[in-house]
């Protein structure tokens, strides 16, 4: 863990203080051909003066090892291991506390392969590397590279003879099946090449047109006075800032308060320094949880955040990690990090003076609260990632240490407040039970993405609601005193506050009942899994899409004459569920939908595989399209300039938008306002 924290640590560091994309290691990657079948593939890697890359196969804990992954391997074999041309330096790490070798310079990696079959031959992977200097590394970088049977010749055993160029084009412009790749450029070039759009559009689909971007076209209609992105920042903004005084109720925050009242007092000579200081802590309190959203956003990017937002592994890790913070504040045991960690921040604050000693101490805050704060940042982060928006996990991260900010900035400008703060005691065992529920809570939203996205069918919604029934009955009877754990003090009597939430867990528990037989729980939609997953169900007034496939959607338009709604949703998206019970099960907006249009709900986190892998170049990147949900995200991005759901968009029976786009928003009125505006575009 020292390690991984380490990692983060330098990633943090240079996210803050960097403003644009810096690549200080160029890579080639050449295969060079001796006409014999043995071959090999050259790696060259030349790093900027001060900076380094790592060898590979590096001891577990250590930072990124260089790494050559074969994603595709066809009629060619590898002969013996990596080779590199020159020996690494190596050297003995403190902060990772292991030997590190690594190289600067140029330094080649050289692999032989032998080739078995000239005609099929295809290979395909990626490389993985991490750049560093002595102050700072890079997130992880990848390398992609690919060849075929065109950048070989064979003079021995294995020659194909009399085969032409044209040939060999039309072969590297061939769908593959099974776990091949299906690469389309513009010249019948290896993969990475410039793809033509239209070439992309015919692998795709067999109506190119259907896939042609109208991104100027929805931008004749002018934009969106309905996009949500706007909208969903500043919810992310007030979701961080109420997590972060949520944060400041936890028992791990609160020893927090005196040793800051401590470290201020030695500090403080007079008010305008003290006011001074506490400024520059504050500041110091954001700066470090800002990096952390910097450093998720800039070692994942929106999209993989998006992706990995319904990831099974990633979701099912949280839903346990969740459980397990549950269970430790239940009072079975104690979670806390490593006692040495907070004492050397400790430490350092104290030995050294000026801003450097504010910003220790901010950073012992920030340890010291993560047992409690962990869970809160992890299901804010996730929330962010669910938008698509770049910048959301640093406005959520922002908010968020905006709120647990301003009191400790308070505690250094007049340390004396220390005496009028209520003592630490029963109540604390109290806040940190209640959480624990809320956090069994919030752990089956997570398992419930991972079961939406692949299908499992687990935690449909009726089981989601009994489960959600009896936590928050629970927790009322808790809060009556009805339910008591070992860590807590006997409950002479019930306080007023205490009675106010109890009435308020329990009253919530009996509006989830009647979502047992149907009921759409409107105040709950973004938690709970869809109607369509409850098994019995005596509700009708929910609106179902009748296509998953936009192009099996469009043909049916086109058949019976009528417009198009493309619903790009999520299965893990909160506003879309919002949409879904609160704008369409509208009678109005409910008749429009199914009477006049043809709605296609297109999922962009699907994770069904597709029958083969598409390799796209999207901002000049090569990109690979695994999952129907990748299919969908890529149309989303590439037809009408968007990525983020809900999303909206009214076309014509050959893909032409009818209105602008409508994101998140639920006004009712001005959604039937857009439909009806396509309607009548449609009738023209």
């Amino acid at each position: 863990m020292k390690r991984v924290f380490s990692t983060l640590l330098m990633s943090f560091m240079f996210l803050a203080v960097q403003a644009q994309i810096h690549t200080p290691v160029k890579w080639k990657i050449k295969l060079e051909d001796s006409g014999k079948p043995e071959k090999e593939i050259v790696f060259t890697a030349v790093a900027d003066k001060g900076w380094h890359l790592y060898d590979m196969n590096l001891p577990a804990g250590g930072p990124v090892s260089t790494s050559i992954t074969y994603e595709t391997m066809k009629g060619a074999e590898l002969v013996g291991k990596v080779v590199s041309s020159v020996a690494p330096t190596s050297v003995y790490d403190e902060l990772f506390a292991m030997n590190l070798r690594w190289y600067s310079g140029t330094v080649t990696f050289t692999q032989k392969i032998k080739v078995t079959d000239a005609k099929a031959f295809k290979l395909a992977g990626e490389l993985e590397f991490m750049a560093c200097n002595d102050e700072t590394c890079l997130p992880p970088e990848r390398v992609e590279f690919s060849f075929n049977r065109k950048n070989i010749t064979m003079t021995d055993a294995g020659v194909v003879a009399g085969e032409s160029d044209d040939q060999a084009a039309a072969d590297s412009l061939s769908l593959a099946q099974g776990t091949d790749s299906l690469s389309v450029s513009a010249d019948g070039e290896n993969a990475g090449q410039l793809v033509n759009p239209t070439k992309i559009a015919e692998a795709l689909s067999d109506n190119v047109d259907l896939w042609t971007p109208v991104i100027d076209e929805l931008k004749a209609f002018g934009e969106s006075p309905l996009d949500g992105t706007d909208s969903s920042l500043l919810f992310i903004f007030l979701a961080g800032f109420a997590g972060g005084f949520i944060a400041l109720l936890t028992p791990c925050v609160w020893p927090m308060i005196p040793m800051t009242v401590s470290f201020f007092l030695k500090r403080t000579k007079n008010k305008k320094k003290a006011i001074k200081d506490a400024v520059m802590y504050g500041v110091s309190i954001i700066v470090i949880y800002l990096a952390l959203g910097l450093l998720i956003t800039g070692i994942f990017g929106a999209s993989a955040l998006n992706d990995l937002s319904t990831n099974a592994v990633f979701n099912l890790l949280f839903f346990a990690l969740l459980v397990l913070f549950a269970v430790s504040f239940f009072g079975a045991f104690e979670m806390v990090l490593p006692s040495s960690w907070t004492n050397k921040l400790d430490a350092k604050a104290d030995s050294t003076s000026g801003i450097l000693s504010i910003f220790f101490m901010a950073f012992t805050l920030a340890l010291v609260s993560f047992s409690c704060t962990g869970p809160i940042i992890g299901t804010l982060l996730v929330q962010a990632a669910s938008m698509g928006s770049i910048v959301a996990p640093a406005v959520g991260m922002f908010g968020f240490a905006f709120a647990l900010a301003i009191p400790f900035s308070v505690f250094a400008i007049f340390p004396n407040m220390l005496q009028s703060m209520p003592k630490s005691g029963g109540w604390l065992n109290s806040v940190k039970v209640v959480l624990g529920f809320l956090e069994l809570a919030l752990a089956l939203k997570f398992f419930s993405v991972a079961d939406l996205a692949y299908g499992w069918r687990i935690l449909d919604r009726e089981t989601f609601l009994v489960l959600w029934i009896v936590i928050f009955a629970m927790l009322g009877f808790y809060l009556l005193g009805k339910i008591r754990f070992s860590h807590d003090s006997e409950l002479k009597y019930v306080s007023v506050p205490r009675l106010f939430m109890a009435i308020v867990s329990l009253a919530f528990a009996v509006y989830m009942v009647p979502g047992l037989w149907g009921a759409p729980l409107k105040s709950i939609s973004a938690f709970a899994p869809p109607l369509y997953t409850q098994d019995f169900n005596l509700y009708e007034d929910e609106v179902h899409a009748q296509f998953d496939d936009y192009e099996a959607g469009m043909a049916y338009a086109k058949k019976n004459n009528k417009p198009v709604m493309i619903d790009f949703s999520g299965y893990g998206c909160v506003n879309c569920r919002k949409m879904e019970a609160s704008v369409w099960t509208n009678p109005g907006v409910k008749q429009i939908i199914e009477n006049d249009y043809v709605l296609i709900t297109l999922f962009v986190d699907d994770k069904t595989k597709l029958p083969e892998v598409i390799e796209i170049e999207e901002h000049g990147k090569t990109r690979k399209l695994k999952t129907v949900g990748d299919k969908w995200s890529y149309l989303q991005r590439s037809k009408f300039g968007a990525n983020a759901q809900p999303f909206y968009v009214l076309l014509d029976n050959n893909g032409k938008p009818l209105s602008h786009s409508y994101a998140y928003d639920e006004d009712v009125n001005k959604y039937i306002q857009f439909l009806q505006g396509g309607l009548k575009n449609y009738k023209k």
